[in-house]
């Protein structure tokens, strides 16, 4: 595996990520189906990258998206203003009254609790991003001279969306090459968003070739095996156990099969209960297996943790730290976004090195 080489100069962006925004709906601690009222964030898997690099880690970002030009649409608005990513690069579509041409995105989640898992239903046909077309956004102009980005992040929900959003993630990409932005892609399998449209076989010919032309990969066992059909070996259908070796041989079954990238990392997570894991994480860069082993957790609110690895780890790499700091980074800041409710972390850079540490958990006042 080649060495990951950073942009160099002046860049308007540290990053820029590419997907949909949705409004998340969230019954707190009952159910969908049985809710009176709910708590409204705002989340995406692509979106929940920039924004974890923005709030906990301090770095300038921005969000490409669509969105309908209605209230719900000015809400989302409302609510990632206040996550402080750029919204520039937001482009609005009008609305027709009802949503018969185009809406926005509604993701209501339940959290789950104890042997109770937490619960998706997502409302997302025909939203704005969905029919983003090739060309709606200068890619040039944004990765060029006069702008930049240090860093370019977008992944499979984004290219899962319909039959021309996989096309406006290579023409995005491409751009980012072109001007030596390295490029990350969160594989994040959804049988929802595949099972109509060709199912684990249109998966993975869309996200092979879109992964042929990324530096960072990120996944779990079950997105490796979906997405790319690279299957971890000798792990029970619970994940009780995970075995380092099989998950080393996956990694570097994966390596091998794309040379472009430059690190591929995984997620290591079994779910004892809803609120109780053991989480980390393994990568393979240049050829080396960093490993930060499973501890046990307790979780709140599961939704987003593996947008804030990505993040915490992106991070590190931005900030030059060695491949090892940056995954245990990625780790801590998983770990303490899943104890706050909502896609997106809560945490602060002081806390997620607080973690990396082994510090205690006792009050700070």
């Amino acid at each position: 595996m080649d060495a990951l080489v950073l942009k160099e100069g002046p860049a308007r962006w540290d990053a820029v990520s590419l997907g949909e925004v949705m409004l998340r709906l969230d019954p707190g601690e009952v159910r969908i189906h049985t809710a009176r009222q709910f708590t409204a964030w705002e989340g995406g898997g692509e979106y929940n990258v920039a924004r974890g690099l923005r709030r906990c880690f301090g770095l300038r970002t921005a969000i490409a998206t669509s969105l309908a030009d209605n209230p719900i649409g000015r809400l989302v608005e409302d609510l990632m203003l206040q996550g402080g990513v750029d919204l520039d690069l937001v482009r609005w579509v009008p609305f027709d009254g009802v949503g018969r041409t185009v809406r926005n995105g509604l993701n209501f989640t339940e959290r789950g609790f104890g042997v109770r898992a937490g619960v998706g239903c997502s409302d997302r046909g025909h939203t704005a991003i969905a029919q983003a077309l090739p060309a709606a956004w200068d890619w040039e102009g944004i990765f060029g001279p006069g702008n930049g980005a240090r860093w370019f992040h977008t992944g499979g929900i984004f290219a899962a969306l319909s039959e021309t959003t996989p096309l406006v993630a290579a023409e995005a990409i491409d751009a980012a090459r072109r001007h030596g932005t390295p490029v990350s892609y969160d594989l994040n399998y959804r049988d929802s968003l595949w099972k109509s449209i060709g199912g684990k076989a249109r998966a993975q010919d869309v996200n092979r070739a879109l992964v042929s032309k990324v530096d960072l990969l990120l996944g779990n066992e079950e997105d490796f095996s979906a997405m790319l059909g690279v299957s971890v070996e000798g792990v029970a259908a619970d994940f009780g156990e995970l075995p380092v070796a099989s998950y080393e041989r996956m990694l570097r079954d994966v390596a091998a099969a794309y040379p472009n990238l430059k690190l591929v990392a995984t997620t290591l997570r079994t779910a004892h209960t809803a609120t109780r894991n053991a989480w980390g994480a393994m990568a393979l860069c240049g050829n080396e297996v960093v490993h930060v082993p499973q501890r046990e957790i307790e979780i709140l609110d599961r939704v987003g943790g593996g947008d804030s690895f990505a993040s915490g780890l992106i991070y590190g790499l931005l900030a030059g730290k060695p491949v090892e700091w940056a995954v245990a980074c990625g780790v801590a800041h998983g770990a303490l976004a899943m104890t706050t409710p909502g896609d997106t972390s809560m945490a602060t850079l002081a806390e997620v090195e607080r973690v990396m540490r082994g510090g205690p958990a006792r009050i700070a006042r």
